[in-house]
């Protein structure tokens, strides 16, 4: 029978105590012999505006100590199928952007090695472009899911072409992505011109502003966005400023308008079914959470994540008519 990890429950030590990693499974040094992993990457040096991000990964692993390893709505139990730990962090430069991008991608190859499913701890939007490139080399090109507020898909920024606000168009630049399964949700703001969301859709991908989403449950949207995905690899991109900062605060470039906590969790239960090959959640900063809510948030739907990888049964969720008064 197969030793699947658990993480440390809170009748056997506080929720404030043990083992700092994600959840708190247990730490290993590589992801031999996993299913899926936690990985973290401690950068905000892709950033445009506020920083901190580099302080995420540690934070949303804090903040993921009140986890526990049943999903209560979906009846995931990932634990039970999957052998999962924290792998650690990637060792960037933080003092060189380009050479951190090729020691992300380096990294990724080496993980990916192993027949394992990468959750990314973020770090700013930079990082899932290597990833990507990683996810390439394993697997050629993918479908992209992306919650985010903004496109990412910028030519440069200050002249630079690897920034946080570039990583898409990076990736399709080096055919990383299926152009007719790219999906982009939440995307609003002001912008610089009319066209700045449309780049995406010339390259026919589909954009989801986040003013079509408001007043809505986003079920039926994922429904839609399975049926188009089919049996295609996947990879899951979520920005956690594509939640309106009334919920996660903590981040960088802060939009409002933007999709609340039960429609972030919609899109991520929304992808079990789906052949999903990996995911990041980024651009949790720290210092801008005095609460700790964006982090709570970012470990909470990291934790959805990986309830809906391959492998892992579920059930129907309850609606009202199952609920009787």
């Amino acid at each position: 029978m197969t030793d699947f990890h658990q993480p440390l429950g809170g009748n056997k030590m506080p929720r404030f105590g043990g083992p700092a990693t994600m959840m708190r499974l247990p730490a290993q040094d590589s992801a031999a012999g996993l299913d899926a992993c936690f990985v973290g990457v401690p950068m905000d040096i892709g950033t445009s505006n506020r920083p901190g991000t580099r302080l995420g990964p540690r934070q949303i692993r804090d903040e993921s100590r009140m986890l526990r390893p049943y999903n209560m709505a979906t009846g995931a139990a990932p634990f039970d199928s999957l052998r999962v730990a924290d792998i650690g962090d990637v060792p960037i430069n933080t003092f060189d952007l380009k050479k951190s991008v090729q020691i992300i991608e380096d990294h990724y190859h080496e993980i990916l090695s192993h027949d394992v499913i990468p959750l990314t701890l973020g770090g700013d939007h930079t990082l899932s472009w290597p990833i990507l490139k990683a996810i390439k080399a394993k697997h050629g090109p993918v479908a992209l899911i992306h919650v985010d507020a903004h496109a990412d898909t910028n030519a440069d920024m200050f002249g630079e072409v690897i920034a946080h606000g570039c990583p898409f168009r990076r990736a399709f630049e080096d055919g990383c992505l299926v152009n007719d399964k790219v999906f982009q949700i939440g995307l609003r703001g002001t912008g610089y011109a009319p066209a700045d969301f449309d780049w995406g859709r010339e390259k026919g991908w589909k954009v989801v502003p986040a003013e079509a989403c408001w007043h809505k449950s986003l079920v039926p949207l994922m429904a839609e966005i399975r049926k188009m995905i089919g049996d295609t690899r996947v990879y899951l991109t979520f920005d956690i400023d594509s939640l309106d900062p009334a919920y996660a605060p903590g981040t960088g470039t802060a939009e409002i308008g933007g999709l609340t906590i039960a429609q972030g969790m919609e899109i991520v239960r929304g992808c079990a079914g789906l052949n999903l090959v990996g995911a990041d959640l980024v651009e949790v900063s720290p210092p801008y959470d005095l609460s700790g809510n964006t982090a709570v948030a970012g470990a909470g739907l990291l934790f959805e994540m990986l309830c809906a990888l391959p492998g892992v049964p579920r059930r129907e969720m309850p609606t009202m008519s199952d609920i009787s008064f």
